[in-house]
């Protein structure tokens, strides 16, 4: 099962976070997020834990946990949301503007 950890602190590492988690069961995986251009964590993680059961100890013994002054906030993952992709290119598909007009006192 994949949880969500919010409201990490920034000095917080993965191997710190596999820790915190794997007194409750097997931890599967462990994922901060981080900025592409800096690599400092953005402050949310996602843990990947073996059983169902073990993820829901964990979740009801850490959410709310304060650590380094900050409380996480911990819930079961969303799974990831699709975006409709039209790939036209814009509203107008493209094509510019059917309005347009040159800006010229001629006209």
């Amino acid at each position: 099962m994949n949880i969500y950890v919010g409201n990490l602190p920034y000095s917080l590492t993965e191997e710190g976070l596999e820790e915190l988690f794997k007194a409750y069961g097997k931890v599967s995986a462990v994922r901060i997020i981080k900025d592409k251009f800096t690599g400092n964590s953005k402050g949310f993680a996602f843990v990947e834990m073996a059983t169902e059961d073990a993820a829901q100890e964990a979740i009801d013994a850490l959410n709310g946990k304060e650590i380094d002054g900050r409380a996480l906030r911990i819930n079961k993952a969303l799974p990831p949301q699709q975006k409709e992709r039209s790939g036209n290119g814009g509203g107008a598909g493209g094509r510019g503007r059917s309005d347009f007009r040159p800006r010229n006192d001629r006209y």
